[in-house]
């Protein structure tokens, strides 16, 4: 099994604008330059990043938790990861909590570093406008 991907980030908006940033399609893709579909609901389907990834909702706490499964559309047929992600309020704003498990050795070290260069900063540019 390979290591778990463990990255909290912390942005100055609330919880629930980081939670709708990840969950709502239109600001999911306009937050990241490419194309998202994200489901609502427990078992709905999402895709990111033009198709690039995709999974499916296994349990959904609005502006509290998001459990996924999530793979790259490159991964071999059976490979697929959980991505767990936690929204909390802290002083100032608001922090995620991510951990990915499952992630195949060889995309581990592209997918760890891929949440800061695909999500953590363009997510604080996107917030600073």
């Amino acid at each position: 099994m390979t290591p778990i991907i463990q990255q909290s980030v912390r942005f100055r908006v609330p919880p629930q604008v980081l939670f709708e940033l990840y969950m709502d399609s239109r600001k999911h893709s306009a937050s990241t330059g490419l194309p998202a579909r994200i489901s609502r609901k427990v078992g709905g389907r999402m895709t990111a990043f033009g198709g690039r990834i995709e999974g499916k909702n296994l349990l959904i706490l609005p502006s509290q938790q998001i459990v996924q499964t999530w793979r790259a559309s490159h991964w071999k047929k059976h490979d697929s990861s959980i991505l767990i992600l936690t929204f909390c309020r802290v002083t100032g704003g608001s922090q995620i909590d991510l951990v990915h498990v499952g992630v195949p050795t060889y995309d581990h070290k592209k997918v760890r570093k891929g949440w800061p260069h695909f999500y953590w900063r363009p997510w604080k540019k996107y917030l600073a406008k």
